[in-house]
């Protein structure tokens, strides 16, 4: 039986390996959304921009909605009750074509780079929204109604974590000026 100091010297001499040397990287990315949300917002322009703005949403039939996941992933759902929020990564399936400057509604006429809004229009229509999560039947998780627009394909879900999501000293950007 190998003593401390021979375990730690083995363990001095490995050579660390190098996961990220071995994989090849597409141009090309191949995603497979895991479920779909049914919302009451049917066109972009009614939704409502930057929803956590506003009143804390309560569980009545106008503002709610519902994400409906793939029966498989019943299991992966599996503690997420415990968590007040969570947020939603999902596909932007009706933005066509984005440009680098945008002009972000009610903040002027100033065009800003896209990168620096949450303008929806982006190079991968990608959104993320912190939804709050009132309950889970199944497979379906019934969430405040946010900003996401009826039939929207869900990519990935995860907890909202307020010790590491809520960074008290991040500023506002540009967005300071418009207050």
């Amino acid at each position: 039986m190998p003593t401390k100091l021979q375990l730690e010297q083995q363990n001095r001499s490995r050579t660390e390996k190098s996961y990220t040397d071995k994989i090849a990287v597409s141009d090309a990315l191949q995603l497979t959304p895991i479920g779909t949300i049914h919302s009451p917002h049917r066109e972009r322009f009614s939704a409502p921009r930057q929803p956590l703005q506003q009143t804390e949403l309560t569980p009545d039939a106008a503002a709610t909605a519902t994400i409906t996941l793939l029966p498989e992933l019943s299991l992966a759902l599996r503690d997420l009750e415990h968590f007040s929020h969570i947020w939603v990564i999902y596909w932007l399936h009706l933005n066509q074509g984005w440009n680098p400057l945008v002009r972000p509604p009610g903040r002027g006429k100033t065009k800003r780079g896209l990168l620096a809004t949450r303008a929806p229009h982006r190079p991968n229509p990608i959104g993320l929204s912190a939804v709050r999560l009132f309950s889970i039947e199944g497979n379906r998780l019934n969430i405040d109604a946010a900003d996401i627009l009826d039939g929207t394909p869900v990519l990935d879900i995860k907890p909202y974590l307020p010790y590491a999501d809520c960074i008290e000293s991040a500023n506002s950007g540009w967005l300071e000026d418009c207050h």
